[in-house]
């Protein structure tokens, strides 16, 4: 079977007519939450990867309407329903002018697959990767796949030879808070190089004249400045101190509408933000021999003592979507009736249920979340905490920058958290895998995000399943009811799907993307 781009009906939030190119430019792009690491397999975290894919490549990648294309691979071949083979790109060089080879290919592949990495979604399907020649790659995947290829637009490339002069062969253990120099460089075949990352304060792009594809835009040089504070973000893209902002404050966004050197670009993210709970632990810090989290009654009181209305209405004023399941309406497995809330919010009918669990007095629970990564996340959190607490849970709310949140849920410290969740592949494997499969003992991929270690058998089985029906309608059958059983069982409380506007200056042009993910190769600034 020969490549041909595979066509699921997806188109971009919003697509703007790219101007040709008038001259270089600088974009400088400001945003509360700073990218984790530069080792392409350290961290699955969506800043990260938005800044990565600027220099690191992929075998396939997406087009403006998320269809694969062909990136460093230039065709591919399923020579058996379990043998993928790929034709690589040739000409190709590194930053370092290293040619690019099929060494590089298997060499990462094996690396996202091997712990450390957390990068595994990226290759879940994948049980080999062998050499065919200088230019030819055989993937040996360890069943019939329908989404490998969409997988793979994640699955970044290193040079074999860079990372074995630095010692940095294995994938950087981020929840370990360990750094290789992979952490802080990078060696890749993109279109612009690393030039400098301080982290917190910016982090400088510079273009890649050698790169073996065309820009269709005119920025050769990029600048990211994390800004936290909402006030200061929103002043320096009004003052022209940054060209374009991924995430304006809520309440400055009519402002910037109204701003006429400004616009808004408004699109659904393809993320969820939801509420985990640890389901494992036999007993809660702050509760003496118990932990109520694993009594579905608890759960579902904890889920209707929330008031997702009041939450859109006064929190997200209108940039978020509530949901009653985990992945966002462009998603493959997403249905109305999964949409629809699992209960109706009743303050009364949580405290019965808390009641009849055996917890009339409530109990002590502590909300992890974070301050700098979602649109309004410590105020959503500050709600929910006051929520549960009238409930009769009384809650306390511990914030954290989202590198210090991510590397404590992965580490299993928290007992309630909060997490957004965005679906790389556009299909609900991605996210069953990731969130509500059984955590693997040996660090693989499934359950590598299932921070409450939620485990239900029949739920595994039907993922298992999943990753290898190639029957559509069975398998799309299998994704609705494995979302059903979470669902039902409360494992984890779903708030609302994100909208996510950028807002920018009048002089850029570029793609609004759903996995918000600024593409500088697409963006014009006059």
């Amino acid at each position: 079977m020969k490549h041909a781009a595979l066509k699921f009906g997806l188109i971009a939030a919003a697509t703007l007519a790219l101007l040709q190119p008038v001259g270089a430019a600088t974009l400088r792009i400001g945003g509360a939450n700073d990218i984790l690491t530069f080792d392409p397999h350290g961290q699955n975290h969506q800043t990260t990867l938005a800044y990565q894919q600027m220099v690191y490549e992929t075998l396939v990648r997406y087009n403006e309407k998320f269809e694969v294309v062909p990136g460093l691979a230039t065709e591919w071949t399923f020579v058996t329903p379990t043998q993928l083979r790929f034709t690589l790109r040739k000409g190709v060089k590194f930053h370092d002018g290293a040619p690019f080879t099929a060494d590089d290919v298997v060499f990462s592949i094996t690396r996202a697959m091997t712990p450390p990495s957390n990068m595994g979604a990226y290759v879940q399907s994948v049980k080999e990767a062998k050499k065919v020649d200088d230019h030819t790659v055989d993937l040996i995947l360890k069943g019939p796949s329908p989404v490998v290829l969409r997988e793979l637009t994640g699955s970044y490339i290193m040079n074999k030879a860079w990372a074995e002069k630095n010692n940095s062969v294995k994938a950087q253990d981020y929840k370990a808070k360990e750094e290789n120099f992979a952490s802080r460089n990078a060696n890749g075949t993109g279109p612009f190089k690393l030039v400098s990352w301080q982290p917190d304060t910016k982090l400088t792009l510079v273009k890649n004249d050698a790169w073996w594809d065309k820009p269709k835009g005119n920025i050769d040089e990029v600048v990211f400045t994390p800004i936290k504070s909402a006030a200061t973000r929103s002043a320096a893209l009004i003052s022209g101190q940054v060209d374009l902002v991924q995430d304006p404050p809520v309440q400055d966004i009519d402002r910037m509408r109204r701003d006429t050197n400004l616009k808004v670009m408004d699109g659904l993210e393809n993320r969820t933000i939801y509420l985990g709970f640890d389901q494992f632990r036999d007993e809660l810090p702050g509760v003496k021999g118990k932990n109520p989290l694993k009594d579905k009654r608890v759960r579902q009181a904890l889920y209707q003592a929330v008031d997702i209305g009041a939450i859109e209405r006064n929190v997200m004023r209108g940039l978020g979507k509530p949901t009653g399941t985990m992945i966002a309406p462009m998603v493959n497995g997403w249905t109305k009736e999964l949409h629809e809330r699992a209960s109706k919010f009743d303050v009364d009918a949580a405290k019965k249920l808390l009641a009849d669990a055996g917890y009339p007095d409530g109990f002590e629970l502590t909300l992890d979340c974070p301050n700098d990564r979602y649109v309004n996340d410590e105020a959503i959190c500050q709600a929910v905490t006051a929520m549960w607490t009238k409930a009769g849970v009384k809650t306390k709310l511990q914030t954290n920058p989202m590198s210090i949140h991510s590397a404590k849920i992965q580490r299993f410290e928290t007992s309630a958290y909060m997490l957004g969740w965005g679906v790389a592949t556009f299909d609900a494997l991605y996210s069953l895998d990731s969130l509500m499969h059984t955590v693997d003992p040996k660090g693989g991929a499934s359950g590598n995000f299932n921070n409450g270690r939620m485990s239900n058998p029949k739920v595994d089985a039907l993922i298992d399943g999943i990753k290898t029906e190639m029957d559509t309608k069975k398998r799309d059958g299998m994704i609705h009811e494995a979302l059903q059983i979470v669902k039902d069982d409360y494992n984890y409380l779903p708030l609302h799907d994100q909208v996510r506007p950028w807002a920018m200056r009048k002089n850029v042009t570029t793609v609004h993307r759903a996995d918000d993910r600024p593409m500088p190769t697409w963006t014009t600034i006059k």
